[in-house]
């Protein structure tokens, strides 16, 4: 029977477009046998591990390499607890290239899809050293660095954007662009009323989804609880589906439960971790996000209208990359953190001129919507089954 191992870990953005590869593939090819392999203590993990698409599914150790973009590194360097972490994390990369090479050993899969995460890399490096045949992925136009590490013993190196962006070898790169489930598709007015349905929303509402990735984000989530009680008495019919985060969804709870009145409260729904964003996003006006490639490629092929705050601390900037090729393409409203810390009204005009305006709305998503590629997931599928 054939088999191949698929392995992402560590954000949403990893962990989503992974099942939606994996369904394609069972989709191509019914017979295979798909496994997971993901990062011991990964709070997504059980996401991937417990879906039915995949036969088996396993954990290895893997460890983070911490440094924080435009804080210099000689600061990082100096930085005792993060030097510790590291220094912790390198021993579990040890322990997973053991476990990695010992897993694999035993499944001897046909092929092998690194989508991303640190779980990549004991996971690429155990197969290199068994020569067993793996296929990479990359969303943003800076790769990971666990994609990096492994990048030379790579068959195939699958990305989203033009390849002549990325320093990996010509003749093995291909551009498939991003996986994404296939509920995702074009969102007209009668979908859009359907998922509003399904999510027990008035038909005339307007609607605001907030997303800060499959962690969720601890900054959007304040600016947007600082000012949900303008925006909640601003438009009397304005409902709020707001994807918080396992972490934080307690926290901002609370924050809403003294600021809002109950009737207030009930136009406003927090959830902790979204498995069909495409509902919540399909249904919504306007949506305010993070510059994940996942996320942007899911909204791009949705059409729709979108508040973008970038993350400034990721490394390698590769969000404020993003968020700013959008915003010179004028295909989304784009604000920097510093501008929610020095003004946290900011976010709050910005969604009020949107849903203010149903034009701009329309103008934002049919920009976005240029940047949408709906036969990647098929694509890359198939790209990793021509590898076997």
């Amino acid at each position: 029977m054939t088999r191949i191992v698929l392995t992402g870990a560590g954000s949403g953005g990893h962990i989503t477009p992974l099942l939606a590869v994996a369904a394609e593939l069972k989709r191509q090819r019914p017979g295979i046998q798909l496994i997971y392999i993901g990062q011991s203590g990964d709070s997504l993990g059980d996401i991937a591990a417990k879906n039915p698409v995949f036969d088996e599914a396993y954990t290895v150790h893997a460890g983070k390499f911490r440094r924080y973009h435009g804080e210099g590194l000689l600061r990082q360097l100096l930085d005792l607890p993060t030097m510790f972490k590291n220094a912790r994390d390198a021993v579990y990369v040890l322990m997973g290239l053991h476990e990695s090479r010992k897993l694999l050993k035993r499944l001897q899969p046909d092929v092998i899809f690194v989508k991303g995460g640190f779980v990549g890399v004991p996971l690429g490096l155990a197969a290199a050293r068994l020569h067993l045949k793996y296929v990479t992925h990359d969303s943003d136009a800076i790769p990971g660095l666990a994609n990096r590490i492994i990048a030379r013993w790579a068959r195939v190196h699958a990305v989203a954007l033009p390849p002549e962006l990325y320093d990996y070898p010509a003749d093995r790169t291909v551009m498939t662009g991003i996986p994404l489930q296939a509920e995702f598709q074009p969102v007209n007015a009668k979908l859009q009323q359907t998922y509003r349905h399904e999510l027990k929303l008035p038909p005339k509402a307007k609607v605001l989804f907030a997303i800060g990735g499959g962690l969720g984000s601890q900054r959007v989530n304040q600016a947007l609880a600082s000012v949900m009680p303008h925006l909640i008495r601003q438009f009397p019919d304005l409902y709020v589906l707001q994807a918080a985060g396992r972490g934080n969804q307690a926290d901002i709870n609370r924050i809403y439960e003294k600021e809002l009145s109950e009737a207030e409260q009930g136009r406003v729904k927090t959830y902790g971790f979204i498995d069909d964003v495409y509902r919540y996003s399909g249904a919504a006006d306007v949506i305010i996000t993070r510059a994940g490639a996942t996320n942007l490629a899911e909204f791009a092929l949705q059409g729709r209208a979108c508040v973008v705050v970038p993350s400034p601390f990721l490394a390698g900037g590769h969000q404020l990359k993003n968020a700013q090729y959008l915003a010179e393409q004028q295909a989304a409203v784009v604000i920097n953190e510093r501008e929610l810390l020095e003004d946290p009204n900011r976010l709050a005009r910005a969604v009020s001129d949107l849903i203010d305006q149903p034009d701009r709305q329309k103008q934002l998503a049919e920009q976005l919507s240029h940047f949408a590629k709906p036969k990647a997931t098929a694509e890359l599928a198939g790209l990793i089954l021509e590898q076997l």
